[in-house]
C-alpha cells in the first residue's frame, strides 16, 4: 500500500459522510421532532453526530492528501506503508463517534482514531523534513 488506498477510501468516506449530512439535515428541517433536534444543537446526540459528519469529512481529505503525498514521493519517503494504514486507522474516530451515538459502544474507536491519524500526520511531517531537498533529488 503505496497511498492508493488511502485516495480511494478518502473518497469513499468523504462521499458516505457527505450523504450523511443529508440526513443531519433531514433531522433539522424536515422529521418529526425538528425542534426538538435542533434545539439540542450543542449537545447530546445533535453534537455528536455534527462532530462524526465535520471529522468524516476531514479525516477523509487527510487521507486523500496523504495517500496523494505517498504516492508522489514514494520513492523519495521512509515508512510510507505505515504512514498510509496509521492514516486509514484515523478514520476509526468518526465511525467511533457514530457507532457511540447509535450503537452505544465506548469511545475506544475515536481514541484510537485520534490517535493513530495524528501520529500518520507528525510521522509524515517529519518524514518530508528528513526527506533530500527537491533540486538534489
Amino acid at each position: 500500500m503505496n497511498g492508493k488506498n488511502n485516495i480511494a477510501i478518502g473518497f469513499l468516506t468523504m462521499g458516505f459522510f457527505m450523504v450523511y449530512g443529508f440526513l443531519l439535515i433531514y433531522l433539522r428541517d424536515f422529521a418529526p421532532g425538528k425542534v426538538e433536534w435542533s434545539n439540542a444543537y450543542s449537545m447530546g446526540k445533535h453534537f455528536e453526530t455534527r462532530l462524526a459528519h465535520v471529522h468524516g469529512n476531514l479525516f477523509a481529505f487527510l487521507n486523500i492528501l496523504i495517500g496523494y503525498f505517498l504516492l508522489r514521493f514514494s520513492n523519495k519517503l521512509k515508512n510510507i506503508k505505515a504512514i498510509s494504514w496509521l492514516a486509514l486507522s484515523g478514520l476509526l474516530m468518526p465511525l467511533g463517534i457514530l457507532s457511540e451515538v447509535y450503537f452505544g459502544l465506548p469511545p475506544i474507536l475515536v481514541l484510537i482514531g485520534a490517535i493513530t491519524m495524528t501520529v500518520s500526520v507528525v510521522w509524515l511531517g517529519f518524514a518530508f523534513l528528513k526527506m533530500k531537498p527537491l533540486a538534489q533529488l
